[in-house]
């Protein structure tokens, strides 16, 4: 039972927190729509940003399994990022880039939160660099990052304009940014 408390608090956090932001949603609401009480959410986290820093840090191991699968079912390629991102952002459910989210919410860079959103963003980096350099791309370091700050830049006008258009846009500078390359 105490398992199943946990689950349900991460799962309507999960919900609520990428739908409605974390710093909107009180742990009030967290218990009335997880049905758990608030001894149980004690028992379980020591704080509403606990529970953040668990619905984030479940998010991210989910986000870069689902990214590193429809790259691989795309054929691999680095461009196919921007492709799956496209396929993201046309989900009635997108509400934008969890991480960038908990950035703007929480704006101390030493916080724990910020840590954890920043970590997440410097794996993906880590990610697009191997995919880089396993197409051979000159500097996959730098370009990595390029790629990174047009997959930002892409989900946050996705999430303002609500459509995938961003996504696809931002595969267009990154091909010339590759055809810059020798």
């Amino acid at each position: 039972m105490a398992t199943r408390a946990r689950e349900r608090l991460l799962t309507t956090a999960d919900e609520l927190f990428y739908s409605e932001g974390v710093r909107a949603v009180g742990v009030e609401r967290l218990l009335e729509v997880s049905g758990v009480g608030r001894a149980s959410f004690y028992r379980h986290f020591s704080s509403k940003e606990d529970l953040a820093l668990a619905v984030l840090r479940g998010r991210d191991e989910r986000w870069r399994a689902w990214l590193e699968q429809a790259v691989t079912a795309r054929g691999g390629a680095p461009l196919a990022i921007f492709d799956a991102l496209a396929e993201r952002f046309a989900s009635s459910e997108f509400r934008g880039c969890a991480f960038i989210n908990a950035m703007i919410e929480d704006t101390d860079l030493d916080s724990p939160v910020y840590r954890l959103a920043a970590e997440h963003k410097q794996a993906v980096a880590e990610y697009i660099a191997d995919l880089l350099t396993e197409a051979g791309h000159p500097e996959p370091r730098q370009l990595a990052q390029q790629f990174l700050m047009l997959m930002d830049g892409a989900h946050v006008t996705a999430q303002r304009i609500r459509s995938a258009a961003p996504a696809l846009q931002a595969k267009a500078i990154a091909e010339i940014l590759l055809a810059r390359r020798p």
